[in-house]
């Protein structure tokens, strides 16, 4: 017979998995822990504190399914408490109302029982996974590069498979399954009558930015520029390792026109531009899961996957529901009103 899994082993878990970062008190929350991390633009009102731990629940309730997804939207809440899930293990931190559709977490997670954990900082640096996937094995790992909190520096030497820019590019898209995925988004172009389909893990694929596909590698600077990355801090790196030959940027990309194309350029390196954001459940997500699955084999694992697509106005549901949409935005939204007296 299974054993029933609380909550608190799940905590307990991960708190063996990130070496001991799980907050596990009011002291944690006062300095004692360097995971639990204000972020902040310095926007009014909008700054997010991370909690790695336990964000909403109780400790002692006994957990039907975990599910392990990055990032909690509305769409995760309603699925979860559709399907019998009532253990959320977020990879990004959790803001209320942010990430519980607008309204305060406890109306939404009380009203269906479920019990919220989050990780990012806690879980970063952990294993070289993510350098692994790019095809190189990571020597030095820095998550507060120049001092900043979250900014992860990986400096890696690649793998010997992987001796050339098309390498590593071909390696992606095995690893991603990107040929099925490109299959299955045009599938769906084909079932939706609509060619002007995208889809976000397909649509921020791979590339080579700077360089050529048969231009070799070596070492790798392998930066997060979402992170805050800068040029300034390209140059540094650059600076302290002078036989890197290519800078590597994942998670995010870099387009035309960024600073870090022209340091890059400058300094004599090749950029490849790898995973997505779109992609990091794979990335992150599923170590995790795996790492749980080892510590608690009685408590049912999901993952909860994003998919974020885009199409014209026009092709959006069916004809009802656009003349739905149609009425209320003339009728209510930009309807002609009495002058002001």
């Amino acid at each position: 017979m299974s054993k029933t899994v609380t909550i608190r082993e799940v905590l307990e878990a991960l708190d063996r998995i990130t070496g001991g970062r799980i907050v596990k008190g009011p002291a944690d929350l006062g300095g004692n822990n360097p995971f639990v991390v204000t972020k902040s633009s310095d926007i009014p009102g909008k700054a997010v504190t991370e909690l790695p731990g336990l964000v909403w629940g109780d400790p002692e309730r006994a957990v039907t399914k975990a599910a392990v997804m990055m990032t909690l939207t509305e769409s995760a809440i309603e699925l979860a408490a559709a399907t019998g899930v009532n253990c959320l293990i977020a990879h990004h931190p959790v803001a209320d109302g942010t990430n519980s559709g607008g309204v305060p977490i406890a109306h939404y997670m009380n009203l269906y029982g479920l019990n919220v954990i989050e990780l990012h900082e806690a879980l970063h640096g952990l294993h070289p996974g993510i350098a692994w996937l790019h095809g190189h094995q990571a020597v030095e790992v820095d998550i507060r590069c120049g001092g900043l909190a979250g900014n992860i520096l990986y400096v890696g030497r690649a793998l010997p498979e992987v001796t050339t820019l098309g390498d590593l590019l071909s390696r992606l898209r095995r690893l991603m399954d990107m040929e099925r995925e490109e299959a299955f988004l045009e599938e769906e172009r084909t079932f939706r009558g609509c060619d002007d389909l995208f889809e976000a893990a397909t649509a921020a694929a791979p590339t080579i930015v700077l360089g050529k596909p048969q231009d070799r590698v070596g070492k790798i600077l392998h930066i997060f520029p979402h992170t805050g990355f800068s040029p300034d801090h390209l140059e540094c790196v650059f600076r302290a390792h002078p036989d890197a030959d290519t800078v590597l940027a994942t998670i995010s990309h870099i387009h035309p026109g960024h600073g870090l194309i022209e340091k890059a350029r400058e300094l004599g390196l090749r950029l490849v531009c790898g995973n997505s954001h779109a992609l990091e459940i794979f990335e992150n997500g599923l170590p995790l899961a795996r790492a749980l699955a080892l510590l608690l084999p009685d408590m049912e694992i999901r993952i909860f996957r994003e998919r974020m697509v885009s199409y014209p106005l026009d092709a959006v549901g069916c004809e009802g529901v656009q003349q739905y949409g149609r009425d209320i935005a003339s009728r209510y939204l930009v309807k002609e009103r009495a002058p002001s007296l």
